[in-house]
Order: C-alpha cells, then structure tokens, then sequence
C-alpha cells in the first residue's frame, strides 16, 4: 500500500453511536448479563474512594479549572499509605473533614418485570407494537416515539445515575466499582429531535446519595455543570417510592436498554434488511435460548465472548482511527484495515448464530482440520499400551504376534495411531488434546475398573472427544469434563461407540450431528448442561442400559422455562433414537424432549412407551401419540423417573 493511502474511516467500517446508545463512552456497558434494572442496588455499606490530587481540566468556556478526581485503592493500600509510598508518586489530598458531606446509601431502583416476560410478548412488543415494520435505519426512530410517549406520563421524578467511574476516577479498579451512581432529579423536556429523546436533564437531589460513599459532592456538580446537566437517559434508573406512573417509566426504560443490549448490532443500519422484525424476532430467540439452556451454559458463554470481542474491537477501531490527526502512513492504513477485517470477521460469526436455518444443527462449527491417516502402508496394525512401564503382565493376554509400542503419554499414542490401531490404557490420570481429533477408526479400552482410568479434559480448550472416524469405539473408561466448552463427546460425522463408561460432564453433554450415529451401551452420564444427550436433525443413536441423571444443571434465570434434561432430539429431519433398558431419573428438565419447529410438525415413534412416560393432560397425551407414531424412535423397558419437568415432553419452538 503506498504512503498516503486513505485507512479505513468510520464511512466505512463503523458508524458513530447515536445518543443514548449502550456501550459508548460514558454509558456503562453491560457487564456479564447486562446491568439490569434492580441487580445493581447500593450496598448497605457505600464504596469508599481516597481523593487523588487536582488534575486540570477545561472548564465550559475553555479556561483550565482545576479538577479533583478520585483514585480508588485496595483496602489494604489505602490504609497502609504513608509509610510504603513511593517518593515519586502523586500525592493524595484527603477531603477535609469540615467540607466532607458524607453520601447516603443509594434508594433502591425500580424492578422492572421486562426479563420476566414470555418469548411471545417479547416478539409481540418489539416486532408488532414498536417496530411495526420499520427498517433498521428506523429503529432508532422506533425507540425514540416509544420513551417519548411514556415520558409524556411525568415530567419530573427522581432516578439514580449510573455511570462510567471514568468519569470521577483517575484510577480504579473494575471489579471494586463499576459504576459510579448518584441519586438525581431528572426533567423531562420536550424532544426537539429523536435523539434528544436519548437525553435529558438532571440535578443533584437531596438527600446526597451515591455508592460512593465519601465522593465529593461538589466534584458531582462540577461534572454536571460540565455536560450541562445533560446525561443520557438510559443511564438513569427511577427509584421505588414513586407513583405508579414512574413504574412504567421504568418498564419503557428496560425495554429500550434490552433492545439496544440484546437485540441491536451495529452493523444493522449499515446493510439492507428486507425483515429487520424478522431479524429481531430471531435475536429475541436467540436470546431466550441462552436463558432457558435450549443453548447450554458454555456454548452460550462462547456466543457472549464473540459479541463481546466484536463491540471491543469495534471501538478499537474507533479511537485508532480518532488518533490519525492528517493523512495516514502507510503503517497506520495497514493497521486500520487489520482492524476492519477482525471486525468483518466477527460480524461474519455472531451472523451465523442469528440465523435459524444455520443454528438448526447446533451451535457448533467443525472442529476436525486432521486428515484421515488410513492404514499403514504395511498393512499392519499396533496395540499401543499406555502406561508409566509395561510388564509381561500388562500383554499376556495378547497373541504372541501382536505388534505392541508402549506410551507413557495417551497424546502420543493416539497421535502414533493408524486405522485399526488398538489404544489400550492402564489405572491413572490422563489428558490427550488428540482426543478431539479422532478420524480414523481406532478402538481406546481401559484395563481395570473404569473409575480407576481417568481421562480429563483441558479446560483451555474448547472441544474433550471429537470423532469424524467412519468407526471408532471408547471402552471401560472415565470422561472427566473440566472447563471445555463443546460436548463432552461430539460425533461430527461417521459412527462412534460408547461401553461402559463414565461420563462427567461440565459443560454440554454427548452431542451427535446432522448425519453421524452414535452407540452407548451399559454407561453413565452425569452433570450437563443442557440435555445429556442431544440429538441433532438427521442423526442416529441407539442407547441400551445406560443411566442419565442430574443433567441440565444450568442455572438459568428464569429454571421453570427450561425443559432439557435426560435426551434431546431436534427434529427436521427427525432423528433415529433406539433406547432399551435405560434409566433416566434426576434430572432439571423432562426425561426425554422432542423439540419441533411447529405443532404442525410431528415426529417419532411407537405405542411401546412406558406407562405414565407422557407428562400433562390428555390433548398432550394425544398429541404425543401421533408424534411417536411417525417419529423413527423405539423406546421399549425404559425407567423414566423423577425427572424435575415430568417424563417426556414435546417443545414446540
């Protein structure tokens, strides 16, 4: 690229963020699971912060003014000052006592039943009532007409202000404070524009109250006299106490957060939308999903770390590109494109996760790049001993002419292995990355008790035992799930089988994706969540004398609204699910749960359910009858029991 040429400017990556948008500077960015109306009260004992020494800054009419701002220091460093403090650090001023108006504790802020509400009123209120159609160029418009007719309820009423420490601290730590609250008047004003509505005017109220519990209050009215009085609205949550009239100016405000939290990305008004309520629609399912564990807890984890990196390098962007005062270097317009395709990228990913017709098959990409060895050249195949030492015992039971190599690591033995290869692992601790690349069709026994041979996975990674082999078999053995966030075992493709193992799962549990099969016999499942068995659109399993309990373990906001459990079978096409034998019991959800894009669509298998399998009134038993009778699914001497939800269940999505 020759010197001089243009970076990439905001026209072409990124789009300023209209007032009021969550995520700006000086709006507190969700943290984790957003900061929802009523999670964030003052403690009963405020935050105290040391006052650090007079930073100038300017003042409205351009002359310097002297600023103090507020560092805040671990307990134990701000007692300890004085004796340990470095010669050439800044000073900390104390406030004096006499001047010192100490803080009350913050009231408490109005609870909103906004994440109370049911998918359906979600989508009824966002895509029927306030977008009505609109395009995504629109919304803003949208949300603008929706405060401003819940604003016209009242024309003053008190809130708390929450907003970036930034703001009042030169050095804080995040955790300790993340955000910085005081309590204020708020007057409405009537809107010149539809981001005037995104403002609005506020005052100190009385008494002084913050979070803080020591910080200055003229401090306070200095950094209000500087933005004129003018803070964004939705950093503003009314405080209870009120008349009713305010609870529904609390209500307007959640909805407005939520949607710009949750529901809009910034590239939506950057690229034409023939549905954008549509796209909504899909967000708010997405949404739902995360909540009630149709998605399991680590697999939305990754979705949250995804949109997370995306609005961080979006803003990286941003303040690079603010930083470029003339015409950029060659240097600088590299780096600035660098930066644009990261965030392409991204978009590209979080895109894949909205769209239904790409997540109907799971919440998951390919994670096997390996190619498939195939036999060895020679035609022979090793029986690879894993083990600290080998001994004569170790192989007595082995033909005379078995080909043997011994491993004290199960990675390099599983990396040492043709198809057709024998892993067999003695009692002892092991982890293997090359677990989650398995493509040619080896068999892994353990020698022992299967408590005894312990595999666990490395919580670093993503994925603990991913096949795409055409045939591969796990025996007498121990899967100890430990941070990962796939499937404590996925098949991808091809078939695998599963004897007499235990599986402890962390994260997900097995997962078999469109088109591969899957075998459990005589094993154990335990601890997902989510179901402890997911059946994917178009997959095989056969479960025979298995036990799965205390399964979707997930603790989700609203636990009543979440129906995995035991086995999850998601269908279009419909899956093929032979049990017999198994005992589902224990688990947070139902037994078994049929998930259908529509009660129009019904699915599975035969009248050889057990007695009492169906849970709910007698339309639900007729209508689980047709499914069973033209769904692929044999289930015969089943023990389904104690399941949290009921025994078997058909959710309509």
């Amino acid at each position: 690229m020759a010197s001089g040429a243009r970076a990439p400017g905001p026209e072409d990556s990124v789009r300023t963020v209209s007032p009021g948008r969550r995520g700006e500077k000086g709006v507190p960015a969700p943290t984790g699971d957003s900061v929802a109306v009523g999670t964030l009260k003052s403690a009963a004992s405020p935050v105290r912060a040391v006052v650090a020494s007079p930073r100038p800054t300017k003042g409205k009419a351009g002359g310097e003014a002297a600023r103090r701002r507020l560092q805040l220091l671990p307990a134990s460093q701000a007692e300890g000052r004085g004796e340990g403090a470095e010669e050439d650090e800044e000073p900390l001023l104390s406030v004096p006592e006499e001047d010192e108006e100490e803080a009350q504790p913050l009231p408490p802020v109005c609870v909103s039943p906004m994440r109370g509400m049911w998918r359906d009123e979600k989508v009824a209120l966002y895509c029927d009532e306030m977008l009505q159609g609109r395009k995504a160029e629109d919304a803003d418009e949208a949300m603008s007409k929706y405060l401003t007719e819940k604003l016209k309820l009242k024309d003053k009423w008190l809130g708390v202000w929450k907003t970036n420490p930034e703001l009042f601290f030169v050095k804080y730590e995040e955790a300790s404070i993340p955000f910085v609250g005081i309590l204020v008047e708020v007057t409405c004003k009537p809107c010149q524009s539809s981001s005037s509505c995104f403002k609005v005017t506020v005052s100190v109220a009385e008494p002084f109250s913050s979070n803080i519990a020591n910080i200055p209050r003229n401090l306070v009215n200095e950094i209000l006299e500087e933005l004129e009085h003018s803070v964004p609205l939705l950093e503003v949550y009314p405080v209870e106490g009120q008349d009713s009239d305010i609870h529904d100016i609390a209500l307007a405000l959640e909805v407005v957060r939520f949607f710009y939290d949750f529901l809009w990305r910034d590239w939506d008004d950057e690229e034409s939308c023939e549905n954008y309520t549509a796209l909504i629609e899909e967000r708010i399912n997405l949404w739902c999903d995360i909540q009630d564990g149709t998605i399991p807890g680590p697999i939305a984890q990754r979705f949250k770390k995804t949109l997370e990196k995306y609005k961080n390098k979006r803003v990286e962007l941003i303040e690079y590109q603010s930083n470029i005062k003339e015409d950029p270097s060659a240097a600088e317009a590299v780096e600035c494109w660098k930066k644009y395709y990261e965030i392409v990228m991204l978009c590209g990913l979080l895109k894949m996760w909205e769209d239904l017709r790409l997540r109907v098959h799971g919440p998951f990409f390919p994670r096997i790049l390996r190619r498939r060895k195939g036999k060895r050249d020679f035609g022979k195949t090793i029986t690879h001993i894993v083990a600290k030492v080998m001994t004569t015992d170790m192989v007595k039971d082995l033909s005379s002419d078995t080909l043997l190599q011994q491993h004290d690591d199960l990675d390099l033995a599983l990396d040492s292995c043709y198809s057709g290869d024998t892993v067999v692992i003695f009692p002892g601790e092991y982890q293997a990355v090359n677990l989650a690349l398995l493509t040619d069709d080896i068999i892994i026994k353990g020698v022992g008790k299967r408590e005894e041979i312990m595999i666990t996975s490395e919580p670093s990674h993503d994925s603990f035992v991913v096949s795409k082999a055409d045939n591969v078999k796990l025996m007498h053995l121990s899967l100890i799930q430990q941070g990962t966030v796939d499937g404590i075992v996925v098949v991808e493709s091809g078939h695998m089988t599963l004897e007499n193992c235990i599986l402890k799962c962390e994260g997900t549990g097995v997962c078999v994706l469109t088109g591969a099969a899957l075998t459990i016999t005589d094993s154990e499942i335990t601890g997902a969540q989510g179901a402890g068995v997911e059946l994917y659109p178009g997959s095989i399993a056969i479960l025979e004398r298995n036990e799965i309990h205390h399964c979707n373990n997930l603790r989700t906001t609203d636990n009543s609204k979440s129906t995995l459990g035991g086995v999850n079978m998601k269908v279009l096409p419909a899956p093929k699910l032979k049990m017999t034998n198994n005992h589902i019991y224990n688990n947070n959800g139902y037994g078994v749960s049929i998930l259908q894009p529509t009660e129009q669509f019904f699915i599975v298998a035969e009248e050889a359910l057990n007695k009492g399998a169906a849970s709910g009134d007698k339309k639900d038993d007729s209508m689980l009858s047709r499914v069973m009778q033209n769904l692929n699914l044999e289930m015969n001497n089943n023990k389904i029991e104690a399941n949290l939800k009921g025994d078997i269940r058909i959710v309509t999505s």
